[in-house]
């Protein structure tokens, strides 16, 4: 006889936590996730659709394989997978859990999910984060981004928090840990239409300190053609 494993039919997507690193594609178009451990490989976006990592055909989350999106039920267990050295860099992920899952004594292992939140950590220097700017790795096609403050970002590629938002799109919120949140603005673009105070001065704050870095190396390059004359 083979046993068959409870169903449940909730009245709406059931909510868990996971860490992951925020990437940017090559060319700046596009913004997602990669994760911490299986399927690192594969950046996913704010909605989409699990696969399975090892190639075979069948829906994923298969019972007899480790495939699917993966995330905790509460969101201290998630937030204690960030004080560990390899995953300080990560950002904590609100997402509802969509599609089919199989539910675990400590979280989900599911089909689809929608990110609602990514909670972004102090830069290194322990300044809140007004950017996420490029970490100095990443997975071909995606170039991983960290937590940076506008100081700390000098000339890396980078994007405040609210510009990632609206890049990821799908109405992503995105907030600064003990700061304010950012949310997306669909059909925006660019621009920084519809941002509260705290949001333009953090855009502010950045391209500030962009100018800063450009200004001292265009007075370095002054000062070493002033030598050579």
């Amino acid at each position: 006889m083979r046993l068959r494993l409870p169903e449940e039919r909730p009245t709406e997507p059931p909510t868990g936590y996971k860490i992951a690193h925020p990437v940017l594609s090559q060319d700046g178009t596009r913004a997602g996730f990669t994760g911490v451990s299986l399927g690192g490989a594969l950046p996913y976006g704010v909605l989409d659709e699990a696969g399975c990592v090892y190639g075979r055909r069948h829906r994923a989350p298969h019972r007899r394989c480790d495939c699917g999106f993966h995330c905790v039920h509460e969101r201290a267990t998630a937030e204690a997978l960030l004080c560990t050295a390899e995953h300080r860099a990560a950002v904590l992920l609100e997402v509802s859990v969509l599609g089919s899952y199989i539910r675990f004594e400590r979280g989900f292992r599911y089909a689809r999910q929608r990110v609602r939140t990514a909670t972004v950590g102090p830069c290194a220097c322990g300044a809140v984060a007004g950017a996420l700017a490029d970490a100095g790795w990443g997975r071909p096609g995606w170039r991983a981004l960290a937590a940076a403050c506008a100081g700390c970002v000098r000339g890396r590629t980078s994007l405040s928090l609210a510009s990632f938002a609206r890049l990821a799109g799908e109405g992503l919120r995105v907030r600064a840990s003990g700061g304010g949140s950012v949310e997306d603005a669909a059909g925006l673009g660019g621009s920084t239409a519809g941002l509260g105070v705290s949001e333009l001065v953090a855009e502010a704050a950045l391209l500030q300190a962009r100018l800063d870095w450009f200004q001292s190396q265009l007075a370095r390059l002054d000062e070493r053609g002033t030598q050579a004359g």
